[in-house]
């Protein structure tokens, strides 16, 4: 902890060089345009990877960036950002190489973890047909990364609060975005597109 301490105390000297009323600015609020879900993989410094300062984004993560409809938690966020901080970009970005994702993948038992990768191999389920049709694990890994990004941004369209805040007159926009380690670039996959799809199951998930 020793190390942490000292690398705040530089951080801080490095911060008031650049700019003598830095903190003060922060501790005055924020007003973030984006709500980053991510996965928990310490890889993955977002603010780095987007080349966004403190206060432009707001951050939850969780292993293999999940939006579980029982996940206080992430709930809790998310209505804090969309109805308070009027987020104008809600982004849920997984990665290639996810250990969440992986373990899912497995039939391994991890303990307590095993019941929070079930939500994972629920996105197996649903695409059971053509992942099995990819012979390379590797690759098959990387398409069950894609396609557990895109079920969660259905999933948030899902929730009451995003339903909700696409009534008003200036909606967030969702987008599925996935993380390469090997080369540090993010890539959109478009779910917002697919997103049609889902209409056909207002009847079921539409609220009032």
């Amino acid at each position: 902890m020793e190390k942490i301490f000292e690398n705040n105390k530089k951080w801080v000297e490095r911060k008031l060089i650049e700019d003598k009323d830095y903190f003060s600015k922060l501790a005055m609020g924020q007003k973030p345009r984006y709500l980053y879900i991510g996965c928990s993989d310490s890889r993955i410094p977002i603010n780095e990877v987007t080349g966004t300062g403190p206060g432009e984004i707001f951050v939850h993560r969780n292993i293999a960036n999940m939006v579980v409809h029982t996940d206080m938690n992430l709930l809790s966020v998310l209505q804090y950002a969309v109805e308070v901080l009027k987020v104008k970009d809600i982004i849920v970005c997984g990665h290639y190489g996810c250990g969440g994702v992986a373990a899912a993948a497995s039939n391994k038992q991890f303990g307590l973890l095993d019941n929070w990768l079930r939500n994972i191999k629920d996105v197996i389920r649903l695409h059971e047909q053509e992942l099995m049709s990819i012979e390379d694990e590797d690759q098959r890994h990387r398409r069950l990364v894609e396609l557990n990004i895109t079920e969660q941004v259905l999933n948030l369209s899902k929730t009451s609060i995003i339903q909700n805040a696409m009534q008003t007159e200036d909606p967030p926009k969702l987008y599925g975005l996935v993380y390469d380690l090997k080369e540090g670039l993010l890539r959109d996959l478009n779910v917002m597109e697919q997103q049609n799809s889902m209409k056909r199951y207002e009847h079921i998930y539409g609220l009032l």
